[in-house]
């Protein structure tokens, strides 16, 4: 039985989420669909990052097992003529050995949050970014930044439902930049770990902002991450800005980012 490894890119607006729910519509029920129209199988997909309600991919990975061995053009060519008009899309289909499996064989995902901070409303990126009627100082968001690097017990950033089992994590990127988008800046931030706690990201990016507005310093974030208090925590960041742009596999070929790269061994 041939291993299929997509990855897959989708806009989160009209989703529930990744996860596929009994009377809301998901991005794994519209892809389970989509297969099950074109093989006549029944198959489960199995993602690297079930990403909430309205968060977006550009670089999701799944698996999932047919009993025929179909070509990997003809796999992501029906699927994606079953996909309409969801807003989803099937970058690439290979097989991949049996033993590996899009969740547990990933070592490393990487989160972009987009932030416009303009009073004009956003128009071409609607739904894309969190909009901040006011400026940000990008010095203050980076600095708030680096007290979070490294490993630490999160518990202020995640959320109450989060049924990880350790709220320790090494957040082994964070980092903010502005980004020039024809006449404004957007800003960006980077976000690299083996896995991440539920609205983990969504929590600091909320922290991050406050420390742009002047609100809170650098110390202040710092102290907020060793009290383990979550209303200590910013704002949870709207979802809309958050997009899992990557997933590291030991010897895979990604291209994500600034440019591609093969991740090392782990």
């Amino acid at each position: 039985m041939p291993r299929y490894k997509l990855v897959i890119e989708y806009d989160g607006t009209p989703f529930c989420g990744w996860q596929r729910q009994t009377a809301q519509p998901s991005v794994q029920g519209a892809i389970e669909t989509a297969v099950t129209r074109f093989s006549g199988e029944t198959a489960g997909l199995t993602c690297a990052g079930r990403t909430d309600t309205g968060v977006h991919a550009t670089h999701q990975v799944a698996h999932l097992d047919l009993a025929k061995a179909w070509r990997t053009d003809v796999v992501r060519d029906a699927v994606n003529a079953h996909l309409r008009p969801h807003p989803v899309s099937i970058l690439s289909a290979e097989i991949v050995a049996p033993a590996f499996n899009a969740r547990h064989s990933a070592f490393r995902r990487h989160y972009r949050y987009r932030i416009l901070a303009r009073r004009s409303p956003a128009a071409l990126t609607r739904g894309q970014v969190w909009q901040v009627p006011w400026p940000l100082d990008v010095g203050l968001m980076q600095a708030a930044a680096r007290p979070l690097l490294g490993c630490h017990d999160f518990t202020a950033f995640r959320a109450a439902e989060c049924q990880a089992k350790s709220p320790i994590r090494t957040l082994e990127q964070l980092d903010v930049a502005l980004q020039p988008m024809g006449h404004f800046e957007e800003i960006v931030v980077a976000a690299s770990a083996r896995s991440f706690l539920h609205h983990q990201v969504r929590g600091l990016v909320g922290t991050l902002v406050l420390a742009g507005s002047g609100k809170i310093t650098a110390d202040d974030v710092a102290d907020i991450l060793a009290s383990r208090d979550r209303s200590r925590c910013g704002p949870l960041a709207p979802s809309c800005g958050l997009t899992l742009v990557g997933v590291d596999y030991p010897g895979a070929v990604e291209s994500y980012g600034d440019s591609p790269r093969v991740a090392e061994s782990k």
